[in-house]
């Protein structure tokens, strides 16, 4: 499954982390590919840390 969110304004971040974790726990391997943010921020930190669930940073 492929999902894309975009656009102005808050949520997406949330969205997408939240899905990731249900999907992680459900234990299939989930890719995120981030673009724009350029720097680390705390949620993708521990994010790293739980298994199946690989991040990326583009921008």
């Amino acid at each position: 499954m492929i999902q894309v969110y975009t656009g102005n304004g808050k949520g997406k971040t949330t969205a997408a982390l939240g899905l990731a974790l249900r999907a992680s726990g459900a234990g299939l391997r989930v890719y995120i590919g981030q673009f724009i943010k350029g720097s680390a921020y705390c949620e993708l930190k521990s994010l790293k840390r739980i298994p199946n669930i690989s991040i990326e940073q583009y921008g």
